[in-house]
């Protein structure tokens, strides 16, 4: 061992951008950040060769005195925080005072700035860390920072750069992200003169939603909240508020990873494993394992109830009260997908030769999440101390891809095209639509349950009806298994599940996994209608099974059950392993496909999936029903 020496600023500062300078989307992000924080409503990003050459970021935000511009290059040295007690309540996005040295320190790096208590402007120039010049300028209220030829002084570093492509998408997405977060900004983002996002301030989420998405993926979204939370505890004389409003999709919308999940909390860009975990929560035994919805939320609360300071990307975040969050976040998701009830719609191809535009959505959109993806989606997503974590065996394979070579034209919006465009009626000598209700161009949801018309089966297995917007196929089998799902539940929280005694007791012989297994769960196989004991060596007796599941599933059920239990719930909650078993069991009992129904069997099959909570999905997340609204029908005859 050498002997201790302290390290010169220049190291020390490499080592820090080690940790914040990660790639050119690193710098983008801690520059938008002080832009952002520094009250700039106009910001603009311009980026050549993906950021190795160039990334200059222009706000019109406060600006800087002289003195400042050159203090803000020292290491910690920032405006955000005066005291001690300020790390208790962070309301800004950056604070700790690394940024603007670290990037310094791998870049060339042009400060151009001015503040409205001063005339004129100052410009500061660094390179590697070292200080070249400060000199007086002419410059508009506001700052620009200009990052050139980014690790030109430590090569090393430019080896773990992917290609012009990848950082590209890491740099769209992350600008366009923090355009979704703060709607009442103006964003753009070139890259050697290529517009990639452009969008203009907007009042509401729902109306930057639609610039960023377009139409077609806003169509598809409800509102969530807004909603308001208050805690108080024995030491506090204010309670404390939490407000959560966005928007979020049906269970219907699938995507295969988290990266259409957007969260922000206070303004600020995360990647909260406990708040992912409760937006998974929300949807559990709505949607398929492995799949995750579209989310765009955003919880606002007092700084003093958030510790941002957990993580040097600042990415994560900590709450005094995490249990309580996790539940109101989750239950008002749940709530909204109970009130709105989403249906699914089956895909038509356009047919007419001249299709109707939509707004088309900003290229940089559909980018992947930037620096938080690769650490988020390859560790578990944490619940609350009370719930249990997903397994990491259960999270999706992190696979980068990269975009085409050709980078995209600009976003034309001189013409701007919505759902709501006047209606074309092509003449023809085959009848006209005079007979048509008034509002026959709804779209219902499936609160239309109870007013659909049976018109038959298809195959045996599916339901034709006729509802007041179009044509519905309903799935009998998940139907009734989503019937008796939530009849199964409501028995067992209420003690009265039905039992059938079996004539003679049914012996099964377990492996020492299942025997396992089977003394974690008994009494929750017992709670739920069986009346098994141990028999002996790895053994056990069935004498009783739960009314309506057929004999020869009783052995089926019992033997699924453990092997979920086993394979997938091993640190699942109780909550978790009931729904699993109350699932288990629907699933066996419902009536199957192939099968013939009667007239008044479909009639109350369809009244029985109109009386439930969540008529969307079956409790594995298979969709229920199918609609063909009265406009794709019309659309697909050339009617319109």
């Amino acid at each position: 061992m050498g002997r201790i020496r302290i390290l010169s600023d220049n190291v020390a500062n490499k080592i820090a951008a080690g940790e914040v300078v990660e790639r050119p989307a690193s710098v983008v992000k801690e520059l938008l950040e002080n832009s952002l924080d520094a009250g700039g409503a106009d910001i603009r990003v311009t980026v050549e060769n993906a950021g190795r050459r160039l990334i200059r970021i222009q706000d019109d935000g406060c600006g800087m005195l002289r003195d400042d511009a050159l203090l803000a290059f020292e290491r910690h040295a920032t405006s955000k925080l005066s005291d001690i007690k300020d790390l208790l309540a962070i309301s800004t996005l950056g604070f700790r005072g690394e940024a603007l040295p670290s990037i310094a320190s791998v870049s060339r790096l042009i400060l151009e700035t001015r503040s409205e208590q001063e005339t004129t402007g100052t410009a500061v120039e660094i390179a590697g860390g070292k200080l070249l010049r400060c000199d007086e300028i002419a410059h508009p209220t506001g700052t620009t920072i200009s990052v050139r030829d980014l690790f030109y002084n430590v090569p090393a570093r430019k080896k773990f750069l992917r290609s012009d492509q990848t950082e590209l998408a890491h740099i769209g997405s992350l600008v366009t992200h923090y355009s979704l977060g703060h709607m009442g900004k103006r964003f753009e983002l070139f890259h050697e003169g290529r517009e990639l996002l452009s969008v203009t301030p907007v009042a509401t989420v729902r109306e930057r939603a639609f610039q960023v998405f377009g139409s077609e993926v806003v169509d598809d979204l409800a509102d969530v909240g807004p909603r308001t939370l208050e805690l108080r505890t024995a030491n506090e004389a204010e309670p404390a508020e939490f407000v959560l409003e966005g928007l979020v999709s049906g269970p219907h919308i699938q995507k295969l990873n988290r990266n259409s999940v957007f969260l922000f909390v206070n303004g600020r860009l995360i990647r909260d494993k406990m708040l992912l975990h409760a937006i998974s929560a929300a949807y559990h035994n709505l949607m398929p394992p492995g799949c995750f919805p579209f989310a765009l939320l955003f919880l606002n609360c007092d700084p003093s109830e958030v510790d941002v300071n957990v993580h040097p990307s600042k990415t994560e975040v900590r709450f005094r009260h995490g249990s309580a969050i996790h539940d109101f976040v989750r239950d008002n998701i749940r709530e909204m997908l109970m009130q709105q009830r989403p249906v699914s719609s089956i895909p038509v191809m356009p047919t007419s030769p001249v299709p109707r535009p939509v707004m088309t959505a900003q290229k940089a959109a559909a980018l992947p999440f930037s620096e938080f993806t690769a650490v988020m989606e390859a560790v578990p997503v944490e619940a609350p101390e009370e719930t249990q974590p997903t397994r990491v065996d259960d999270i999706p394979e992190v696979r980068w891809t990269e975009p085409s070579r050709a980078l995209p034209a600009p976003v034309v919006r001189d013409q701007v095209f919505t759902a709501n465009a006047s209606i074309r009626r092509v003449p023809d000598t085959h009848g006209t639509l005079d007979q048509l209700a008034p509002d026959w161009d709804r779209t219902d949801n499936l609160h239309a349950l109870p007013d659909l018309r049976p018109l038959g089966q298809l195959h045996d297995s599916f339901i034709i009806a006729a509802g007041r917007d179009g044509l519905w196929i309903i799935d009998q089998h998940v139907a009734h298994e989503r019937i008796l799902f939530e009849q199964v539940l409501r028995q067992r929280a209420a003690g009265t599940m039905e039992l059938q005694q079996l004539l003679m007791p049914l012996v099964l012989q377990l492996t020492p996994a299942q025997q396992f297994e089977y003394a974690r769960i008994a009494d929750e196989l017992n709670a739920h209608g069986f009346d098994t004991e141990p028999f002996g060596h790895r053994t056990i007796a069935i004498k009783a099974a739960p009314a309506g599941v057929g004999a020869g599933d009783i052995e089926k059920i019992v033997f699924e059950i453990l092997e979920i239990a086993e394979t997938e719930l091993r640190a699942a909650s109780l909550d978790e392993i009931r729904r699993h078993v109350c699932a288990t069991i629907a699933c066996r009992a419902a009536i199957k496909v192939n099968m013939k129904l009667e007239p008044k069997k479909i009639e109350w099959l369809l009244n029985a999936l109109a009386a439930c909570e969540y008529p969307m999905t079956c409790p594995h997340g298979r969709p229920i029903a199918l609609r063909y609204s009265t406009r794709d029908i019309l659309k697909s005859f050339h009617r319109i």
